[in-house]
This record gives structure tokens, C-alpha cells and sequence, in this order.
């Protein structure tokens, strides 16, 4: 008697507190951007809300429509509930975006629009970089450990995802620890809520309703319309133009998109850990793709598989979550409302869902890892720490300057470099390790991993694919560069070199006996760690 094929429901109850977190995730994302578009870089409400969010929605209907098939062929394929990968607009490459390529234009010219032309321009263009990344992604997932990938992401979890939430809360805690304990009892305990109501749900709804009591929320109906998706492939062709005739603007481009298709391999191995297997290369391709459609329509900023799966999985979501949110930011930013839940949701009643994302996705990957690699998942996460330093010392002098602070030396500074130093706030060493963070942490996890797996000839293979985007500034420098010799990229070929000359002459009994430090655990014990 033949097997009845596998259906999979692409609906299901889990969806809902899923559907509260992603959504969460890419609101604040909308919030931040429009906000920065329109009062930093003074572009019109008609450009941001009429142009660059419907664009944005376009971008991420498409790569839900996709991943939502592609979760659907897995499901079937392998017989069992698949959770369907998120995605949704690129937090770090967004920031970049807009501090490195449309604010420049702004500030130079103080053309709104034109910088927006350009931004779309770069988008497209960027777009097609991290479509390349399917034909290098899946050698890389090959010969990458998963500490190195994993641990990377678990930076950026940690600083960026987790910590300024969880700051956010602190700073409005009567609304914040109203939402967060709800995430507590519900998502982190695993309990049940009255009438099953989803935690992010209830959470967010709490906070809401604290805010609007308070007085710190309120329902702004201004700029409600309709805003359809329009392609605008003259602005686009006229920012391409642009780009080509400042060709500097690329050094900002490249390295920033390979770091998007590196996000989106390291995410994708993320969903695989967590049981979930989906194709490496056809991911990237669909984040390009969905980069370029968004481009088209108007919007600048990249799209990438997000990080947390682990979270949505352990949620048991299937692929309505992502639908909903495709479908409500889709709406949102059709009608113009927007602006609207930008007044309602304070963003201390959100927070408390970002900050569970963040410590579902470090807490999967201690069970994903070998004991013995935690080592190399925790040298990944340190260059992030690096970058949140960086970026926060930058906002501080930012802030001095706006708040009418006269004289202050820029950051870089010989004088001021060498003050820090004196504090013991290594600037120079933040500042290298925070460019190309994610690439960087990846590297490190990769090394550390090699070697302690006796995979010298990988670890080496690392060192030196280190030494060459060093040279060329892919890593530890603000943009691309003619390749050099510097102390970094000396360093990392004395590493790679030492690891692929060293085991071929040492002693068989030093490449196979191993020091064990007394009253520490032994870390080369291979067992997973008790449920």
C-alpha cells in the first residue's frame, strides 16, 4: 500500500508569535530608516514614504513569496515541518548604506533627491555583487566551520540584536519590563498564556498600552494615502551613472555586499543547525534578486535571509509567519501607515522580542557547536565587540558636536588616538578589528576551529585567504585598496605560513599528544553537552 504524500501547512498556531518577532524586527528597521531619510538626509515624506518604503515592501513580498516556496519544496521533500528562513532588509548593510553612500551625496551636494538616485543606483548594483556570492557560497559552507559561521553571527547577536535593545529597555523600564516579562514567562520559559495568546503578541500590546497611558505613544493618522509601487528605472539609471562617474563610491559598494552574501551563508548554515537544511547559492541569488527588484522600485537598502531561525524554529513556526509579515509590511507602507505605528509601538515594547532573538540564536548555537569549538565561537564574536565600540564612540562625538561642543577632534586623530591609548581605549586596534567585523570574526572562528580539529592546512588556507583581503582592504581598512603590505596582512601570512610549514616538521608525538590544563574541563572532549 503506497505512503499518502506530505502536505505541508504553510499555516499554523506557532506562526503567530513568530510573525510578532520577525515583524518587530523589520518595523524597527522601516522605522529607523525613514526616520534618518527624511530628517538627517532631509529628503521629502513624498520620497521616503512614497517611494523608498513601498520599494522596500516590493523587495520583501518578493523574497517571501520565494522562501516561502522554497520551505514548501523541503518540507515535502523530506516529509517533516520545515521553518521557512527569514528575511527582510539587511540591518548592518543599511546602516552602511545610508552613512556611506547616500549621506556623502547628501552632505556634498545637498541633494535629496539625487542622493536617493544614487542610492537606488547603488542598490542595483549591489544587488548583482551579492547574487555572485552563489557561485563562491557553497565552497565557502564547505570549508568553513560552522563555529566560524555561526560564532560571527553570535557577534552580531550579542551587541547589536541583543545588548542595545535590552539598553532600550533600561532606558524606559516601566514600558520595556512590562513587555519583557511577558517574553520571559512565554518565549524564554516556555509557558503557556491565558488562551494561548502569543507572548510577542501579548508583549507588544502590553508595552503599547503602557505608552499609551503614559502619554508616551499616540495614533498620528497625518500622511495616511495610497502609495502603490512604481518602478523608477529612469532615477535608477541616473544614480548607476553617478556611481561609475565617482567609481570611489565602489570601494564602499563591494566590501559591504560581500559582507551581505557572508551574512546570508552564515544565516542559512544558522537554519541548518537548527535542522533545517536549505540551498546555500539559491538564497544568495534570491537575496540579490530581491536587492534589484526593491532597487527598481525605489528603495536603496539590501535584503538578506535574517538572523534567528533557531528562534522561529524553536516557536515551531511554518511559513505563515513570514507571509504575514510580507503581507502586513506590504500594507503598512502602501497606505502610509507607517508613520502611524511609528507613533503607537514605543520602541521599548518591541525591544524585549529582538533581545529574545539574541539569546535563542547564542544559546543554539552552545548546542550546535562541539564543546571543543566554543573556543572559536567565542574569538568570533570579539571583532563585533570591536565594531560596537567604534560605532558608539562615533555617535558620542556626534552627539558633542550637536549638542554645540566646539573643536573636537575627528576620530582618527593623531592627538586624540594617542589620549585614548593613554585611557586604555585602543582605538587604532578597534577600529582594525571592526572593519570587516563579520568577515573577520568568521576568519578567526575558522582558524581556531582548524586548529583545534588538527586541520592545519584549513586553518592555513584561512590565515592566508586573510592575508590577501587584508592586503586589498576587504578587511581592516575603510575601503578597497590596491594591494599592500601592511603589519595586519604580514601578520596573517606569518600565521598562515607557520600553520602549513610547522606540522610537516614537528614531531608525530607533538602533532598528536595534547596539554590538558588540571581543573579545567577538557575541551576536546567531543560529546555534545547534556539536554
Amino acid at each position: 500500500m503506497a505512503q499518502p504524500k506530505y502536505s505541508y501547512r504553510l499555516f499554523a498556531r506557532s506562526d503567530y508569535s513568530a510573525f510578532w518577532a520577525l515583524f518587530t524586527d523589520n518595523l524597527v528597521n522601516l522605522m529607523v530608516l525613514s526616520a534618518v531619510c527624511q530628517f538627517v538626509f532631509q529628503m521629502p515624506a513624498e520620497i521616503v514614504y512614497g517611494r523608498i518604503v513601498p520599494g522596500a515592501a516590493i523587495a520583501i513580498l518578493a523574497g517571501v513569496l520565494v522562501y516561502t516556496l522554497m520551505a514548501k519544496w523541503t518540507a515535502n521533500r523530506t516529509g517533516r515541518n520545515v521553518t521557512a528562513l527569514p528575511y527582510g532588509i539587511s540591518t548592518p548593510v543599511m546602516f552602511v548604506y545610508l552613512f556611506g553612500v547616500i549621506g556623502p551625496i547628501y552632505w556634498v551636494t545637498q541633494d535629496a533627491v539625487l542622493a536617493w538616485q544614487v542610492g537606488i543606483g547603488a542598490g542595483f548594483m549591489g544587488g548583482i555583487v551579492a547574487a555572485f556570492g552563489a557561485i563562491i557560497g557553497p565552497f565557502l559552507k564547505r570549508v568553513t566551520p560552522r563555529a566560524g559561521m555561526l560564532g560571527t553571527l553570535c557577534g552580531i547577536a550579542l551587541v547589536f540584536i541583543g545588548s542595545v535593545p535590552l539598553a532600550q529597555i533600561f532606558e524606559n523600564p516601566v514600558i520595556g519590563f512590562a513587555s519583557l516579562a511577558i517574553i520571559l514567562w512565554g518565549l524564554i520559559g516556555r509557558f503557556r498564556l491565558p488562551f494561548n495568546i502569543p507572548a510577542g503578541l501579548l508583549a507588544i500590546g502590553i508595552g503599547t498600552v503602557a505608552a499609551l497611558l503614559m502619554g508616551q505613544s499616540s495614533l498620528q493618522v497625518d500622511g495616511i494615502g495610497f502609495y502603490p509601487p512604481l518602478p523608477y528605472v529612469g532615477d535608477m539609471i541616473a544614480g548607476i551613472k553617478y556611481l561609475f562617474a565617482n567609481p570611489e563610491l565602489f570601494l564602499v559598494l563591494v566590501p559591504v555586499q560581500i559582507y551581505n552574501f557572508i551574512e546570508t551563508m552564515n544565516n542559512v548554515e544558522s537554519a541548518e543547525a537548527a535542522g533545517d537544511a536549505y540551498p546555500v547559492g539559491f538564497c544568495q541569488v534570491t537575496d540579490g534578486l530581491g536587492t534589484m527588484i526593491g532597487a527598481v522600485f525605489g528603495s536603496p537598502f539590501p535584503t538578506t535571509v535574517y538572523i534567528g531561525h533557531p528562534a522561529y524554529k524553536q516557536m515551531e513556526a511554518h511559513a505563515g509567519y513570514i507571509i504575514g509579515v510580507g503581507v502586513v509590511i506590504a500594507c503598512a507602507a502602501f497606505f502610509g501607515l507607517l508613520a502611524c505605528i511609528n507613533g503607537l509601538i514605543p520602541i521599548a515594547a518591541a525591544a524585549p522580542v529582538l533581545v529574545f532573538v539574541s539569546v535563542s540564536l547564542i544559546t543554539n548555537t552552545a548546542y550546535s557547536v562541539k564543546p571543543a569549538h566554543m573556543g572559536a565561537v567565542a574569538i568570533a564574536i570579539m571583532p563585533h565587540v570591536s565594531n560596537f565600540l567604534v560605532t558608539k564612540w562615533g555617535s558620542l562625538t556626534n552627539a558633542l558636536r550637536s549638542s554645540g561642543v566646539e573643536g573636537l577632534p575627528q576620530l582618527g586623530d593623531p592627538a586624540l588616538t594617542a589620549a585614548l591609548l593613554q585611557e586604555g581605549a585602543h582605538y587604532e586596534g578597534h577600529l582594525a578589528l571592526a572593519q570587516g567585523a563579520i568577515i573577520t570574526g568568521l576568519v578567526w572562528g575558522a582558524i581556531f576551529a582548524g586548529v583545534i580539529d588538527g586541520k592545519f592546512r584549513n586553518a592555513a588556507g584561512f590565515a592566508l585567504a586573510a592575508t590577501v583581503m587584508s592586503s586589498v582592504g576587504i578587511i581592516h581598512a575603510p575601503a578597497l585598496q590596491m594591494p599592500q603590505l601592511d603589519s595586519i596582512t604580514i601578520g596573517y601570512l606569518i600565521t598562515g605560513v607557520f600553520l602549513l610549514v610547522y606540522p610537516k616538521i614537528a614531531s608525530k608525538e607533538d602533532l598528536t599528544s595534547r596539554v590538558i590544563v588540571p581543573d579545567e574541563p577538557d575541551l576536546l572532549d567531543t560529546q555534545m553537552p547534556a539536554e
